[in-house]
């Protein structure tokens, strides 16, 4: 049995004790703590951030809006940072031909769950949070995404009082798809900037 899974298990046991006592004094219900959990993952999903992103490609008001402030654009949505202080502001990094944007937390683990979901393990792990800010295109060539000399790559560093979320460009054959299939192109790991939304092979034949 790995040390990980020792401290999960003590962590768990930790939990439950907590939620018998809580239980016990008439202050929560289990059922109640499973609603609320279950609300909440299906609450907060990457397609929060993907919406923002389609909305953004379609209209070019939207993303003016996202840019200047994402928080307020999200909430035009109903994506809103659900938990998060009003201390905590929430901003858009656009990709283009010149510039690709990745996010890190170098600190600790900084990240905006309520519109990308819950984070990888990756983002947390000491090796991206140190080595991208040192080397983010080897970190990005690891994730299968290359870019071009020609193009600065920059780094974001989340912290106590900023989140970020990168704009991809929207890829070439997109505009012929609904809006719903664009939002499945935008995968979280676009949203965080180590990969790209690709257009599937058959639809571009098409366009």
């Amino acid at each position: 049995m790995s040390a990980d899974h020792h401290r999960n298990a003590e962590l768990q046991a930790r939990v439950n004790r907590l939620l018998d006592v809580a239980e016990a004094r008439g202050v929560i219900t289990r059922a109640g703590v499973d609603q609320r959990i279950e609300a909440f993952s299906d609450r907060v999903t990457a397609r929060n951030g993907a919406e923002m992103i389609v909305r953004a490609w379609n209209s070019p008001e939207y993303r003016e809006r996202l840019l200047a402030d994402a928080g307020a654009a999200a909430a035009e949505l109903g994506h809103v940072g659900g938990g998060f202080s009003s201390d905590i502001r929430l901003h858009a990094v656009a990709n283009s031909a010149e510039v690709h944007n990745v996010i890190v937390c170098t600190l600790c683990s900084c990240y905006p769950v309520a519109w990308l979901g819950p984070p990888p393990a990756w983002y947390k792990s000491e090796a991206y949070r140190s080595r991208v800010v040192r080397d983010p295109r080897g970190v990005l060539a690891e994730f299968g995404l290359v870019v071009p000399d020609s193009t600065e790559v920059r780094v974001w560093d989340a912290s106590a009082e900023a989140r970020y979320i990168v704009v991809p460009e929207r890829p070439e054959g997109a505009e012929a798809l609904s809006e719903a299939e664009q939002v499945a192109l935008v995968t979280r790991d676009c949203l965080i900037g180590t990969a790209l939304p690709t257009v599937p092979a058959r639809v571009r034949e098409v366009t």
